[in-house]
């Protein structure tokens, strides 16, 4: 296109060129300059080098000596030949072998024995059965009490769970048998013949059985039932069934949830309040709740805000009395510097449904003479930090204040000499339930280190003041606690752990019934002191089945009191093994 363009050019230039020579030969005859103009066309040429032939200026010429050489080939035979080359291995580890059943059997000191065994077994691929089955028992007597401190603690739990493609289910029953006695009776203040006229034992049965669903993908999420019947040697007897329900519903963003319940109580004690002269009659009691929660859960960011209000009606049916009561539901926390410090708290409110089964859970010398009353918790506030200060050091602190309404505590009987029941807990070696309303002022710390799952260690500690309505003590409550325990793997074969606990003072009130229109002379408040309690353990693999353990309990040999006048036992060695099975 360019050569064409040019060529047009050149030719259009020769034309105005002619034709204007033409116009100037007819005004005259002159000489004339032609320039011809042509396209440059460049071209490289090829760079030679100059050959030149260094000059020696040197005096001394030296010449190239000749060197005459032959090869003399020699045959080597060679046996090696060339392996294949193949990748290196990365040497695995096998797994741990898992087995669906194991048994356990220890024996120690003051006739301790524990008994522990336990199997899970695959019915299909959607469907488990588990069985277990727990002993504890001690026959040894302690030196300073008259009467024998006997225990027992049998428990078997068997589990029944199906996953569903859209929900799962299961089954429990619990069956369990505890025998007490209510030993706290020192030497020397009855003669030989009146403890043998004592019978302190207390048998108490318990059977439950409980179901659960959770469905997936559904309005309605959960619901768990519990029936319980729980009863005791003296004839005392309590009822409890319990229905649970969670529903959620997706309201813009949000999700609002709905939580109900119902709870219904009621049993009988035979025996009438110790504080009678006369064990004329029983106590009878009937408790029912119904309650609902509903609740929105917020989430900005670094922030989780839940909103909610617990709505509980509440009857008595021995007193004929209900009430309404409208509680706060409400918890926050905020991440401030990621995982390092998180701010949280909450202030939270219900109605405490108290029960025979759970006095005795806590304290299992209670007279079967108790009064049963639910807790009104109006409100308990409180805030705190968390996080990790390092990836294996973990904090948590918390500053609380709860107020309650018939808070139950724990104080010991008075001495009744008019009574004379048919089991022996009337000689100040039993407990009441006395109810106060307490407001409780705590604070409340903890460290957990984690080093490579080898070694942890976890250490916490709380304090509490107490203000009561009757200005009392609030009995047996301590207003300092502490624990410190660390478990520790040596190796493949070596395991060890560590267990401390601190408790602080308490107040308990002795006391002793007198006939009408007279008055208490003898109460008077008792303190019981501070106490650590310092216990360890040490296990050993044998294999992958066959391991021993061994435990010592009140490494101290302290003989410090739980409850007035209930010494606990010395220095305890217990040693077992436990063997790992398919069944």
């Amino acid at each position: 296109m360019h050569k064409h363009i040019k060529i047009f050019t050149f030719a259009l230039l020769g034309f105005l060129q002619s034709a204007i020579a033409q116009d100037k030969e007819k005004d005259s005859i002159g000489t004339e300059t032609v320039t011809v103009v042509k396209a440059y066309k460049p071209t490289i040429s090829d760079a030679f080098k100059i050959k030149s032939v260094p000059v020696l200026n040197d005096s001394i010429a030296l010449k190239k000596k000749k060197i005459n050489y032959s090869i003399n080939s020699v045959p080597v035979a060679s046996t090696f030949t060339p392996a294949k080359g193949k990748a290196s291995k990365v040497e695995r580890i096998p797994p741990p072998v898992l087995y669906n059943s194991y048994a356990s059997l220890g024996f120690g000191t003051y006739d301790n024995a524990v008994a522990d065994l336990y199997t899970s077994r695959a019915l299909s691929r959607e469907e488990r059965l588990d069985i277990g089955l727990t002993h504890h028992s001690s026959r040894a007597p302690i030196d300073s009490m008259a009467l024998k401190n006997v225990f027992y603690n049998t428990k078997l739990a068997a589990s029944y769970s199906k996953t569903d493609r859209y929900l799962d289910w299961g089954t429990d029953l619990v069956l369990q048998h505890k025998l007490y006695n209510w030993y706290g009776v020192p030497e020397g203040v009855y003669t030989d013949e009146e403890i043998d006229a004592i019978d302190p034992t207390q048998n108490y049965y318990n059977a439950e059985i409980a179901g659960h669903i959770n469905v997936d993908d559904a309005y309605f999420e959960s619901a768990d039932v519990l029936v319980r019947r729980f009863w005791d040697a003296t004839s005392s007897a309590e009822n409890r069934v319990v229905l649970n329900g969670t529903a959620q519903f997706p309201v813009q963003d949000e999700n609002l949830t709905f939580k109900a319940k119902l709870d219904y109580l009621g049993g009988s004690f035979s025996n009438a309040d110790i504080n009678s002269i006369e064990n004329t009659g029983g106590i009878d009691y009937s408790l029912f709740q119904v309650g609902i929660g509903p609740s929105i859960r917020i989430l900005r960011d670094d922030l989780t805000l839940n909103l909610g209000v617990n709505v509980v009606f509440g009857m008595d049916n021995e007193n004929s009395e209900s009430n309404f009561y409208i509680y706060p539901d409400i918890t926050a926390s905020y991440r401030l510097v990621d995982d390092t410090v998180i701010a949280y708290g909450g202030i939270q409110g219900e109605l405490i449904q108290n029960s025979f089964y759970g006095f005795v859970e806590e304290n299992p010398y209670v007279s079967p003479t108790l009064s049963i009353e639910p807790t009104d918790r109006k409100y308990n506030a409180y805030v705190g930090i968390k996080g990790q200060l390092l990836p294996n050091l973990s904090y948590n602190a918390k500053a609380s204040y709860k107020a309650e309404n018939k808070s139950p505590l724990y104080k010991w009987n008075p001495l009744n000499e008019f009574r004379d029941d048919e089991k022996g807990y009337t000689y100040r070696n039993s407990f009441e339930v006395f109810y106060d309303d307490i407001r409780t002022l705590g604070i409340f710390g903890e460290l957990n280190l984690d080093i490579r799952r080898n070694f942890t260690l976890g250490v916490s500690g709380e304090a509490y003041t107490y203000n009561t309505e009757t200005d009392n003590p609030a009995w047996n409550l301590p207003k300092v606690k502490g624990s410190l325990f660390a478990d520790y793997q040596i190796g493949e074969k070596w395991f060890a752990g560590l267990n401390i606990f601190y408790v602080g003072e308490r107040e308990d009130l002795v006391s002793t019934v007198v006939a009408d229109g007279l008055e208490d002379t003898s109460s008077e408040v008792l303190t019981l002191n501070s106490y650590f309690d310092v216990n360890a353990n040490l296990g050993y693999r044998f294999n992958e089945q066959l391991s021993f353990f061994a435990k010592a309990n009140n490494i101290g040999n302290s003989d410090y009191l739980r409850w007035a006048n209930y010494p606990v036992q010395g220095f305890q060695l217990l040693a077992g093994a436990t063997y790992k099975f398919d069944f």
